[in-house]
């Protein structure tokens, strides 16, 4: 999973979900053991690769640390570990080794929302990413997660990953 994303675009502001039931927390949700699988679809909505993750989450009050291991279809490795901290009950930042500058996300209601730039690795060469993630909490342990990734405002790719809390 990649929770996190700063220069994306959405129009779509994440206080409309703000009634929405489950509430969403992810000092609550991200917090213990997550499996995720997913896919990763090319711009033009062919899928490119699926893919498993475990996670594991930990919290000290309004900061969290979130560790996630992949195992992609076409046998590659990969991990990320996300520092999260909240500003207040909505606000947030995050950063990943491989994130450019700092992700912003909010959360209302059952969605999250997280803005950032991700250097991606396409055969040797690295390329900066914009991404925009909305996951949405279906129940207390199911989240899904929809990533819009542009570069220079076009759409190259898309992320859809289905979150369960262990």
């Amino acid at each position: 999973m990649s929770l996190g994303f700063l220069f994306g675009c959405s129009s779509i502001n994440p206080k409309v979900y703000s009634e929405n039931q489950p509430k969403m927390d992810i000092r609550q949700y991200l917090n213990g053991k997550l499996e995720a699988h997913g896919i990763l679809q090319d711009r033009s909505g062919k899928m490119i690769k699926s893919f498993y993750v475990t996670m594991t989450g930990t919290w000290n009050g309004n900061s969290g640390k979130l560790e996630e291991h992949f195992t992609f279809s076409d046998g590659k490795k990969d991990q990320r570990v996300w520092e999260i901290n909240f500003t207040d009950d909505n606000n947030f930042t995050a950063k990943a080794h491989d994130t450019v500058g700092i992700a912003r996300g909010q959360q209302y209601g059952n969605a999250f929302k997280m803005d950032y730039v991700l250097k991606i690795d396409v055969d040797g060469k690295k390329y900066d990413i914009n991404l925009v993630d909305w996951i949405y909490l279906v129940d207390q342990k199911t989240a899904i997660n929809v990533s819009q990734m542009t570069k220079f405002g076009f759409n190259v790719g898309t992320l859809t990953i289905s979150f369960k809390k262990l």
